[in-house]
């Protein structure tokens, strides 16, 4: 079936449309950052670089690290920029842009978020690198997709629900688990994470400035919940959107985070370039 122009919009050079990626430009392995000052960063390790391409906070480069050759790609804050990096790095990669057609043979990305995050449990450290092999989605992005069901921990997430006291209002969460590659790669040297992904960083993490919040005991439940080997360990904003997509179109994806502060000590380190440098060369090495 040939996908419309209004769903799929092309760019005269034949880039897609947010990303302004070519199919041709885009690597297997794709490490995804949110700031795209981090993009530059990131490229410093690269050899034989082949573009810099720059649309908005999309920014974008294609080389290769010890021979691999991988795809670094900045996008933004939120779940929402996460839904259009990850349709359209799966059109890149499974939709004949001359035709407009899904092509029968599909090709599986390595994808990989690299950021940063705010620990919950006291004992997780500022400096400490956690993988995220469960992405906690209090966003409401996968359900707007069909199938949901079909991708999440269900039991994990009624025993969420039940514990937190949910409120009726917010989206329901999804429970969603990374590539299982993907966490197998980097189990040896990062906590083991269960991270919830917001879809804020004032009251959906539970900050309090003039607002009050829904759920004012929010951060004690989460960080008090448990699961069996399960408990919240962290905050971020993205995970949930990478991990879903990428189950349901058949990616190998994950996400790492740098702690960089700890919500239950209330400790922050403004310096954290250098942790975050630290966790880029351990991504490298391991993708």
């Amino acid at each position: 079936m040939k996908i419309a122009e209004s769903e799929l919009i092309i760019n005269p050079d034949g880039s897609v449309f947010h990303l302004h990626i070519r199919p041709e430009e885009l690597a297997d392995n794709v490490i995804l950052v949110g700031d795209p000052g981090r993009v530059d960063m990131v490229s410093e390790y690269l050899e034989d670089k082949e573009f810099r391409h720059q649309s908005r906070e999309f920014v974008s480069v294609t080389g290769r690290y010890r021979g691999k050759r991988l795809t670094v790609l900045s996008t933004g804050i939120g779940t929402d920029n996460i839904d259009i990096v990850m349709n359209e790095l799966d059109a890149l990669a499974n939709i004949d842009f001359s035709t407009r057609e899904i092509k029968e043979e599909k090709r599986s990305l390595n994808i990989l978020r690299i950021g940063t995050s705010g620990a919950i449990q006291p004992d997780i450290p500022i400096g400490s690198f956690v993988f995220s092999h469960i992405s906690v989605g209090c966003d409401g992005l996968l359900n707007w997709y069909a199938d949901r069901d079909r991708i999440i921990v269900p039991d994990i997430a009624e025993a969420f629900m039940k514990h937190t006291h949910w409120d009726s209002h917010l989206p329901v969460p999804y429970f969603v688990r990374a590539g299982k590659a993907m966490s197998e790669k980097f189990a040896d040297c990062t906590v083991k994470g269960m991270t919830i992904a917001a879809s804020g960083f004032y009251g959906p993490q539970g900050r309090v400035l003039r607002m009050p919040l829904a759920m004012p005991d929010m951060l004690d439940t989460f960080e008090s919940f448990r699961f069996g080997e399960w408990r919240i360990t962290n905050f971020e904003m993205e995970g949930s959107a990478i991990a879903g997509i990428a189950a349901h179109l058949g990616h190998n994806a994950g996400t790492v985070c740098c702690i960089i502060a700890n919500r239950h000590l209330k400790e922050s380190s403004p310096d954290y370039k250098p942790m975050v440098r630290n966790l880029v060369e351990l991504v490298l090495d391991k993708i």
